[in-house]
Formats: structure tokens, C-alpha cells, sequence
């Protein structure tokens, strides 16, 4: 090694921010294995590189004692003070034994540490520069897939899309751009792995996020989020400026904002409904499209019970359950909804199971499965 081997590592450390006092550390740790493996030496070595020059030299160290048991880790004092006269029991003599062929090896392991801890260092900014955006969105191709996974180009790494994180009917083909949402980044031998997800409620947040400039801004903001991907979302919204009507705002003229979020969303439905802190307001506002007659709300089981026209009932159930479900998980309440002529008589058995929830849909999720995803929910 030379001064041009210095002159390289200044560059790397500014280039690559990788510290060169660090790296010729390493070094020369590699080194003192390097020298014990190739000329086959027990002895207790430092190596030392000069900072200026690159020079390599290897020195023996041994201990002053007075009778020499192991010659390559010990000697006397009688020869220690032969080097110098200062030299006394217990003191650590330096005795240089750099092989004369030794410049060759130094190279070679220095050049392999040195694009190991290159390798890493990128490994390391990699994985910062990820970590620091989990619970954001990336566009990325779509390299190829498995039966597990498909594998999205983010540029200087690869994201992993498990085949259960996309929509049901959802499939890519090579070349294909997608977004997705960033779940976790983890460090791994082969350097950082992140997973995403295109079935993430946070993915319609952030997808609102970049078609709404108003909840950029912060004047808009996404209170909560339900969805049951490539079928419907929900998502409740509200203003901190009362001259901006929020679902107006994520709707956007003639439907532009939102269509552009169901388009990415592969034809997914979103209702964009004006969130409340009075819970019979906000459940009422849940059900839409259905009118809702009225609601009566429950503190203490954090049930709701709403009265809808008769021929609104099948509305605000919704498919198989799907609006009313989707009311709970964005409210976090259970839903019993009931039609008018059920409310006026009810049923013998109906009067008695007052507090449970409505036969007719599954009117809403457990509430600890309901509980408003704020931090996750997504315009």
C-alpha cells in the first residue's frame, strides 16, 4: 500500500461518508489475522499503517520477564534492555517483523475490507433512508415473482410484496408500476429487507395524500379508516378551516380526486364520509349512503343503535353485512340497525336481546377489532 491507497480512502469517506480513520482500523485487524494465517506465527502482533505514507509494518509484541517460557510471546529483561535501557519487568516490547513479502497480502485484504465496509456502509444508508418511511408510499416495477412474493424495483433495493398483501383478483405482470405502502423495514445478512402492501388502510391515506393538496396542508385532515380491500373503504374526514368542506375537498370537481385514488385502487369503492365527535352524528354519517331516522348510542357498551326507513334497511346493511361492518370499524362502535316497523313492535325475543347487536347484518365488528385507525386511516 501507498499514498495513493490514502489519497483513495479520503475520497471514499467523502464520497460514501464512510469515516477513513474506521476503515484503516479495520484494516489492519484484518491484517494481524492475515500475517498469523499466512506465515503460520502464534505471536502477539500489532500492525500499524502510517496515516501519510500507506506504509505497512508488523511488530511483535512480547513481555519483559525474567526467565523466557514461550519465546514468541515473552522476553528477558536482559534483552529488552539490549533495545533500551528503560525497558523493566512486566513492560510490552515492540519488535518489528514485517515479512518482506508482506506488501502483497496487505493489499489484498485491504481491498477486501474496504469494499466490505463499503458494501455495509450502503447496506446502512439504505436501510436509514427506508426505516425513515415506513408508513409511506413507493412506486416501484415489478421485477418478477414467486410463490410468495413479488419483487418491486425501488431503485437501489427491492421491496417485497407478499401475494397476501395484494387485492383479491390483483396481478402483476413484469414492467407493470405499482404503489404500495410501506409496512416494516428489517435488517438482514443480505441488507435491508422491506415488505409493502396493497391492502394497508394507510395506502388510501397516502394515496389521498398526493391527489389532495388540502390534506397536504394539513387544513384537511383523515380521522379514520376502514376498508375491506379491492371491495370498499370508508373513510371519515374533517376540516381545521371552516371555509373548506373536507369531503368536498378529497371528492374534488366532478369526482377527479377521489376517481383517481379508485383508479390506482384497481376500481375499489370509497365513500368519503365528515367525521364528528358527536358519535349519533358520526354513526349516522357511517352508514351513507343510507338515511339513518335516528341513533341512539349506548356509552357504556359502545353500542349503537340506529333506526333506518324500512326501505333503506338492505342499503344500510350493505352486501353480505359489508356497510354496516365497515360503520363499525370506521366509528368503533357495534351497530344494531333496525327498520322503522321492527323498532315500533319488536319482536318477543328481540325486547329481551335489547343489547345485542342486530340479527339482520353482521352489524359490526368486535369492538376492539372497530377501533378508528387514526393513525393509519388514509383519505
Amino acid at each position: 500500500m501507498n499514498a495513493e491507497f490514502i489519497e483513495a480512502l479520503n475520497q471514499l469517506e467523502k464520497e460514501k461518508g464512510i469515516s477513513k480513520d474506521i476503515l484503516l482500523e479495520a484494516i489492519e485487524a484484518a491484517l494481524i489475522s492475515a500475517y498469523r494465517r499466512n506465515f503460520h506465527s502464534a505471536q502477539n502482533v500489532r500492525v500499524d499503517i502510517d496515516r501519510e505514507s500507506g506504509k505497512v509494518r508488523v511488530f511483535a509484541r512480547k513481555t519483559v520477564v525474567d526467565e523466557v517460557a514461550d519465546p514468541r510471546l515473552e522476553i528477558s529483561l536482559e534483552a529488552a534492555r539490549e533495545i533500551s535501557p528503560s525497558y523493566q519487568l512486566g513492560d510490552i516490547v515492540e519488535i518489528e517483523v514485517t515479512p518482506a513479502d508482506f506488501g502483497r497480502i496487505a493489499a489484498q485484504t485491504a481491498k477486501q475490507v474496504v469494499t466490505q465496509r463499503i458494501r455495509e456502509a450502503e447496506r446502512s444508508i439504505i436501510y436509514q433512508e427506508y426505516v425513515d418511511r415506513e408508513e409511506d408510499i413507493v412506486t416501484g416495477v415489478v421485477q418478477r415473482m414467486d410463490n410468495r412474493f413479488f419483487y418491486i424495483d425501488l431503485g437501489r433495493v427491492e421491496a417485497l410484496l407478499p401475494l397476501s398483501e395484494t387485492m383479491p383478483g390483483e396481478r402483476f405482470k413484469q414492467g407493470d408500476r405499482v404503489k404500495t405502502y410501506i409496512t416494516r423495514v428489517e435488517k438482514s445478512t443480505k441488507g435491508p429487507q422491506i415488505f409493502v402492501s396493497r391492502t394497508h388502510p394507510g395506502l388510501i391515506k397516502r394515496l389521498f395524500e398526493l391527489e389532495v393538496p388540502e390534506i397536504y396542508d394539513g387544513i384537511v385532515e383523515i380521522r379514520s379508516v376502514a376498508r375491506e380491500a379491492g371491495q370498499r373503504s370508508k373513510i371519515a374526514v374533517s376540516s381545521r378551516d371552516e371555509q373548506v368542506d373536507p369531503v368536498g375537498a378529497c371528492v374534488g370537481h366532478r369526482g377527479m380526486r377521489v376517481q383517481t385514488v379508485v383508479n390506482e385502487l384497481r376500481g375499489e369503492k370509497i365513500d368519503v364520509i365528515p367525521w364528528s365527535d358527536d358519535p349519533e352524528e358520526f354513526v349516522a354519517n357511517a352508514l351513507r349512503p343510507a338515511k339513518v331516522t335516528r341513533v341512539e348510542v349506548d356509552e357504556e357498551q359502545k353500542v349503537a343503535r340506529v333506526v333506518v326507513p324500512d326501505h333503506q334497511l338492505s342499503l344500510a346493511i350493505g352486501k353480505e353485512g359489508q356497510n354496516a361492518r365497515l360503520a363499525a370499524k370506521l366509528t368503533g362502535w357495534k351497530i344494531d340497525i333496525r327498520s322503522e316497523s321492527e323498532a315500533e313492535n319488536p319482536a318477543p325475543e328481540d325486547a329481551e336481546a335489547e343489547d345485542s347487536a342486530t340479527d339482520h347484518p353482521p352489524a359490526a365488528d368486535d369492538p376492539e377489532e372497530a377501533v378508528p385507525e387514526s393513525e393509519e386511516s388514509s383519505d
